[in-house]
Formats: C-alpha cells, structure tokens, sequence
C-alpha cells in the first residue's frame, strides 16, 4: 500500500515537473496565469506549463450537494420551533470562474439566505398552518436562493422543509387535544349507538305489549264465548234451570279453582277471604249487582 501510494505521488510530481495535471469527472480546474484567471479547465489531462507562469488556482466540484439547515423560529400563536430545511445545489459550469472567486465559504452564505426566508416567513403562519404550509414555506426559500445564488455560479436544484420541531411540551400537548378529540367523536358515536338501541327496544316492548293486548283480549272474548255456550248448553240439558243458575255454578266452579292455585302456590302470602256455602252466595250477589249498577249508569 505504501509504495502505490509512493508511486502515486511520485507519478503527480512527475506531472508537475512536466507541466500535466489531470482533471478528474464532474470537476473543472481553475487554470491561472501569473496570479490572474485564465480558464476553466474540463476533466481530462491538461498542459500547465509552470515557465511561462500557469498555475492551478484549484478545483471546482460540478456534482449535486446537499446542505441541510436547522433555523430556529417562532410562530405567530408564539410557539417555537425549529425548521429543518434540506438545500440541494451545485456549481454550473459554464459559470465555474464566478463560483470559484466570487464566493468564499458557500454554505455559510446558503445558510443566511435559508435563516432569512425562514424567520420572515414562519411568524406570519400559526403553527398549524405552518405545518400545512411546508411546501410554501420551500418555495420562497427557493426562490430567494435561485435569485441570490444565481450571481455566484450555483443553480438551486430543489429546496425541501424536512421537519418542524415545537417545543416536546407543546407536541405533548398537541397530542393530547387530538386524543381528547378523538375520545369525543367516540364518545358520541357511543351514544347514538345506545340511542338507537334503546329506540329499537323501546320500539320491541311496544310491539310485545300490543301483541300481548290482542292476546288478553282474544283469551277474554273467548272465556265469554265459552260461558255463553256453556250457559245456553246447560239451560237446554237440564230443564227448569235459568241463567243466573248456571252463572252461580260457575262463580263457585271459579272460585274453588282460585282457592285451589292460592294454596298450591309456594311462597304464597295469606289471603283472608270469608268462606262458606253463604260465601259463594254473597260473591255471586256482589259480582251481579255490579253489572246490574254498571248497565243503569250507562242507560
């Protein structure tokens, strides 16, 4: 290795002394002549003759570089933060005498454009909106360097706003107005699913509780059907028996079921009822009274 690099050297100085230099891919050489520009030297091997007072002042390189910019600012709602802005650029050739001697430190002065764009811009935006605005905020950064850079010999190839930085306080919070947001929207879509369950409940126990009327009703018209064809049935069986007979048959029939379900149920409460054969009698006489009233009062 040590002596490839002995030859390499041994091989440039040999160069010099013969007046040659070599020019490498997308470089161009600054050729002098006695302290003042001459020419721009393109890739390949070139002839330097050192008497007659030429000499390389330096190389330039033509390929694409990146330059990135961190710029911190403040937002107009008054939060900071800091921009990150990536700068692609390169020298053009048929400006590379410009870009060689105009210019001292080209990145510094890249830098106070990007510095410059950036903080007069980003304090007119909220910080919101200064996120929706990225591709704004680079195309005025770009605009201002192709302008300013242009004199120097450098083209602006692309501008890009990386990332903005607030404060990690101000992310925090940030993050959580937008969980807070998020548990809201839940929270109503919760709710109006349950209302909408509680609708279709609603909904379910009216249509049961009308199902269950018609079912009353048609077990009622049936219970009179039956009485009425029981009643006429026995009055046409047993000759000399009225109506009001077989009813009290059937209040007593009745009343000795009711007895019989109230001692058959457990847990049952007790039931104090008068009982006897004068019982049924005096049931029969209240119940028909009670019909004979209702009748009068509606004629």
């Amino acid at each position: 290795m040590y002596n490839g690099v002995a030859l390499n050297c041994s091989a440039e100085n040999m160069g010099n002394l013969l007046g040659c230099i070599q020019v490498d891919q997308s470089t161009v050489a600054i050729k002098e002549r006695f302290g003042k520009f001459e020419e721009v030297l393109e890739p390949g091997c070139h002839c330097l003759p050192w008497c007659f007072g030429s000499q390389l002042a330096g190389h330039l390189s033509l390929r694409l570089q990146q330059l990135d910019v961190r710029c911190e600012t403040k937002t107009k709602d008054n939060v900071f933060v800091n921009v990150v802005a990536s700068i692609q650029y390169r020298a053009l050739a048929d400006k590379a005498n410009d870009a060689f001697y105009k210019l001292s430190n080209t990145r510094s002065q890249i830098q106070a454009y990007v510095f410059d764009v950036i903080r007069a811009s980003v304090p007119k935006l909220n910080l919101d909106d200064a996120f929706e605005q990225k591709n704004e905020i680079a195309k005025s950064v770009e605009d201002e360097l192709e302008k300013a850079m242009s004199a120097y010999g450098y083209e602006i190839v692309q501008t890009l706003i990386v990332d903005i930085e607030p404060d990690e306080h101000v992310k925090r919070a940030m993050n959580e107005i937008n969980a807070a947001a998020r548990m809201r929207v839940a929270a109503n879509e919760k709710a109006e699913a349950e209302k909408i369950l509680q609708i279709k409940r609603a909904e379910g126990e009216a249509e049961s509780k009308y199902l269950s009327g018609l079912g009353i009703a048609r077990q009622r018209q049936a219970i009179v059907d039956g009485l009425r064809d029981s009643v006429l049935g026995f009055s046409v069986n047993v000759p000399g028996t009225t109506a009001k007979d077989v009813m009290d048959m059937v209040l007593v029939t009745q009343y000795f079921d009711t007895m019989k379900e109230i001692g058959a149920a457990s847990k049952s409460s007790a039931v104090f009822i008068p009982h006897g054969p004068g019982a049924v009698r005096d049931v029969a006489t209240q119940i028909r009274d009670g019909l004979l009233q209702s009748t009068l009062s509606h004629q």
